[in-house]
C-alpha cells in the first residue's frame, strides 16, 4: 500500500517537473529561433540597404525610360562582399528579367515584392530566407533586387539548441524521478511508521484482551453452574454478561487476525482442500441454525463445464488453508442466515444457497499445468443492499444499516473485511451483487492452485 503511495507520488512530481520542462523548453526554442530568424532579416535588409546605395545610375537617351542602372559598376564591388557572408544577390529590370545574379545556376522561384523576410523552398528540400526590394527612382522603376541566404545556417543553431533542450529535459527528469522517488520516501516514512505503530498496538491490545475476556467467560459459565443460584434476576443478568463477553471474544479475535493479515505475520497452512467436502461441513454446523429460523439452507455442486477437463477424481480440491477456508465460507453463510431472517416475514420463502462450480477458462487467463478455477455462490432471500452502498461493503465496522449498531444479535462489521482477507491470501476474487428487497448473492472465486495457474 506505501509502496504504491510512493509511487504515484514520485510519479506526480516527474510528471509535473517533466510538464514545466518542455513548456520551458518549447518556450526556449520558440524564442530562440525567432530570434534567430530576425537576426537574418535585419542582415538581409542592412545588405539590401547597402546594394541600394551602391547602385549607379545613369540618364538614358530614350524618353520612356530616362534613367537606368549600371550593372558592371553597380555589382562589381558587391559581389566579393556578400559571397563571405553566404548571401546571393539577384538583380531583376523592371519586367522580372533577370539580368544580373551571384548564384551560379538561376533560382525557379517567380519574383515577389516582399520587404520582409520569406522563406521559400526549392528543389531537394533546401531553402532559402528572402528578401526582395523594388528599387525606383522618382516614380519610375528600376528594377528589383532580391538578397537570399540559406536556411540552413538558421536551422544549424537551432537543431544544435533542440538537441541540447532534449539532453537538458531528459536529465532533469530522470534527476526528478530520483529525486521525487526520494523525497517521496521520507514524506511516507512518518505515515509508514503511525501505520505499523497502529497494527503493532491493535495486535498487541488485540492479544492481551483474550486471557481477560477468557477468564470473564469462564468465571460466568461457573456462576451459572452454581445449583445455588436461585435468583431469575441474577441468571438473566449472568446471561447477559455471557452473551456480551462472547461477543467481544469474537471481535478480539476479528481484530487480531485483520492485524496480522495487514502486518504480513498470518501465516497459512496450505495443503490440499477438498472444497465440496469443506461446504458440507459448513452447512451441516449452520443447519440447525437455519432450521430454527425457518430458512432453507441446501448446497448445489455442478458438474464440469463442457470444455473444462476433468484433472483429477477430486474435480473440487484446490491448495489452500483449511481453516481459512472454513471461516470464510461460515462468515458468508451466517451472514445470508442472518439478514434473510431480518428480511423474511413469510415462512417457507426464506431460502440461503450455495452453490459450488468449476469455471471455464476465461480468454484473457493463461493457464499452467492445466490448472483451474474453482467459483462458490452463496445467495440468500434476504433484505438485500443499496447499490450505494456497494462499494464500502468490504470496509472495517461498515454497517449498511447504522440503526443496527448496538443489536446484540448483528456482528461487528469485519465478517467481510475477513472474508476479502482471506480470498486475497488465496489469490483469489470476491464480488457482491444484490437487489434492496430481493436478495444478494456473493461470489468467491479461488484458483486451483497456490499460484492461481497464471503465466
Amino acid at each position: 500500500m506505501f509502496q504504491t503511495t510512493r509511487r504515484r507520488l514520485a510519479l506526480w512530481y516527474t510528471t509535473v517537473t517533466a510538464v514545466l520542462l518542455l513548456l520551458f523548453a518549447t518556450g526556449v526554442y520558440l524564442y530562440v529561433r525567432s530570434t534567430l530568424i530576425e537576426r537574418v532579416d535585419d542582415t538581409l535588409k542592412h545588405v539590401v540597404e547597402v546594394v541600394e546605395r551602391s547602385l549607379v545610375i545613369q540618364p538614358t537617351a530614350a524618353s520612356a525610360i530616362p534613367y537606368q542602372v549600371n550593372i558592371e559598376a553597380s555589382f562589381r564591388n558587391n559581389s566579393d562582399t556578400v559571397e563571405d557572408d553566404h548571401i546571393d544577390l539577384e538583380w531583376f529590370d523592371a519586367n522580372g528579367k533577370l539580368l544580373w545574379s551571384t548564384l551560379s545556376e538561376p533560382l525557379d522561384i517567380p519574383l515577389h515584392s516582399h520587404h520582409a523576410g520569406k522563406t521559400v523552398e526549392l528543389e531537394a528540400n533546401q531553402f532559402l530566407r528572402q528578401v526582395t526590394e523594388k528599387v525606383q527612382l522618382g516614380r519610375q522603376v528600376l528594377g528589383y533586387l532580391r538578397v537570399s541566404h540559406p536556411w540552413f545556417e538558421v536551422t544549424k543553431p537551432i537543431r544544435q539548441l533542440i538537441f541540447e533542450l532534449s539532453l537538458g529535459t531528459l536529465a532533469m527528469i530522470l534527476s526528478t524521478a530520483a529525486i521525487g522517488w526520494f523525497l517521496s520516501g521520507l514524506a511516507m516514512k512518518p505515515v509508514r511508521d503511525s501505520y505499523q505503530h497502529l497494527k503493532q498496538f491493535t495486535a498487541d491490545a488485540s492479544h492481551e484482551l483474550r486471557n481477560p475476556i477468557a477468564m470473564i467467560q469462564t468465571n460466568v459459565q461457573v456462576a451459572l453452574a452454581d445449583p445455588d443460584l436461585e435468583s431469575p434476576l441474577q441468571r438473566r443478568q449472568l446471561k447477559v454478561v455471557e452473551r456480551l463477553t462472547q461477543r467481544l471474544g469474537r471481535l478480539v479475535n476479528d481484530l487480531l487476525f485483520l492485524a496480522r493479515a495487514d502486518s504480513g505475520m498470518l501465516q497459512l497452512e496450505w495443503q490440499t482442500v477438498p472444497l465440496d467436502a469443506l461446504l458440507m461441513e459448513v452447512i451441516e454446523e449452520q443447519q440447525s441454525v437455519a432450521v430454527d429460523k425457518g430458512i432453507a439452507l441446501s448446497l448445489h455442486i455442478v458438474g464440469n463445464p463442457a470444455n473444462v477437463p476433468a484433472l483429477s477424481e477430486d474435480v473440487f480440491t484446490l491448495q489452500g488453508d483449511w481453516n481459512q477456508l472454513a471461516r470464510l465460507f461460515t462468515n458468508l453463510v451466517s451472514n445470508a442466515l442472518q439478514y434473510t431472517t431480518i428480511a423474511t416475514d413469510k415462512p417457507g420463502e426464506a431460502s440461503v444457497q450455495v452453490e459450488l462450480q468449476q469455471l471455464e477458462y476465461p480468454s484473457n487467463l493463461k493457464v499452467r499445468n492445466r490448472q483451474s478455477l474453482l467459483q462458490v455462490q452463496v445467495q440468500d432471500t434476504g433484505i438485500g443492499i443499496a447499490e450505494s452502498t456497494l462499494p464500502q461493503i468490504f470496509e472495517r465496522f461498515y454497517r449498511v444499516d447504522p440503526a443496527r449498531t448496538h443489536n446484540l444479535e448483528t456482528g461487528s462489521g469485519l465478517g467481510l473485511a475477513i472474508a476479502k482477507a482471506i480470498v486475497e491470501n488465496h489469490h483469489g476474487q470476491i464480488e457482491i451483487q444484490s437487489i434492496l428487497h430481493q436478495g444478494t448473492t456473493v461470489s468467491v472465486t479461488l484458483p486451483t492452485s497456490e499460484l492461481g495457474g497464471r503465466c
